[in-house]
């Protein structure tokens, strides 16, 4: 397979998390970093082919941004391409990690490692649809195919038999029933070393980690042997943390208060209000912007009370801010 191989220049990305990165919410983290490449939710292709509603709108704001697909179809993958191909995305990822039992019964997810050359059947159709950059997000194992060689041939055969050079690994395993999404993200021992073998083994191939990564100085670590690092949850509860992250990675200057991306929501919640939004869809995803400076948790608790009320508007946000010390 004939690749145009390039350095994946997102060194750090914010991982695609259900229910929680919305485009409020990835609208939300862009005011903070300009550079970090986002994630869409999951997007399974009947909802893009058969749903009712749009649900690959996004703002152009938001980019760089991944639409993550779930899927393993690749006729459904042509007909989806048809749809995504003018809409503005970065890049594809195929979601070839997620074990909930949902996933599972649409045949997709981290059960389809064990359907490789499947996998690259689907990376390629929906990249010659599209045209666009097509990733991967794996484990390192399923269940009892918890060993390097299982790894390393799913890899394998991606690289030989797809356009794909990108893969982001969760360097758990996924335990496919017994254990819950959120049980599979803590239980399964994290194997760091597994994901740096499979760098020195495809070396020419653009590798980034994922899985229990909380700081800086982790992200830093890691980089010194992949090409990327990928938080999920700790950007979630602590969303400042991205104006760190583009001082460290991105050597920016001009980072934004808290207050002042208070200031930008404002604007964009008020369009989104005119438009039928509700006030709590957007600020829960605000909640933890004061995590650990003083006045944080009554800023918490605050738009949590008040948020959901019927009618609320701008004027919760600013008496939120009235119980913080705003200048930070």
């Amino acid at each position: 397979m004939i690749k145009n191989m390039q350095n994946y220049k997102y060194k750090f990305s914010v991982a695609p998390m259900l229910d929680w990165t919305d485009r409020h919410c990835r609208y939300f983290y862009r005011l903070m970093s300009p550079n970090v490449m986002l994630y869409t939710e999951m997007v399974t292709l009947g909802a893009i082919i058969y749903g009712k509603f749009d649900y690959l709108k996004f703002n152009l704001k938001e980019k760089p941004l991944s639409l993550q697909l779930g899927g393993s179809d690749p006729k459904q993958f042509k007909l989806a391409g048809e749809y995504i191909k003018d809409r503005g995305f970065t890049e594809i990822n195929l979601n070839i990690g997620c074990p909930s039992a949902r996933v599972q019964k649409g045949s997709f997810g981290a059960c389809l490692m064990t359907e490789p050359d499947l996998v690259a059947e689907c990376v390629n159709v929906i990249h010659r649809e599209t045209n666009l950059p097509i990733t991967v997000k794996t484990r390192i194992g399923i269940d009892n195919e918890d060993n390097y060689e299982f790894l390393y041939n799913f890899i394998d055969t991606i690289d030989k038999k797809s356009i794909c050079d990108t893969f982001v690994i969760h360097a758990r395993k996924a335990i496919l029933s017994g254990l819950s999404p959120k049980e599979n993200r803590e239980i399964p021992p994290l194997k760091y070393d597994r994901v740096y073998k499979i760098k020195e083994d495809f070396h020419d191939k653009n590798i980034i980690i994922n899985g229990g990564i909380k700081n800086i100085n982790d992200s830093i670590d890691h980089l010194k042997k992949l090409d990327g690092v990928m938080i999920g949850r700790e950007v979630y509860q602590n969303p400042y943390i991205l104006t760190e992250i583009e001082r460290e990675f991105y050597k920016s200057n001009n980072s934004p208060t808290r207050k002042e991306v208070v200031v930008s929501m404002m604007n964009y919640i008020e369009d989104e209000l005119s438009n039928g939004a509700k006030l709590n869809h957007i600020t829960r995803h605000m909640l933890g912007l004061f995590h650990g400076v003083p006045g944080g948790k009554k800023w918490r608790r605050f738009l949590s009370e008040n948020s959901y009320k019927k009618d609320a508007d701008l004027k919760v946000l600013e008496n939120a801010l009235t119980l913080t010390e705003v200048n930070v």
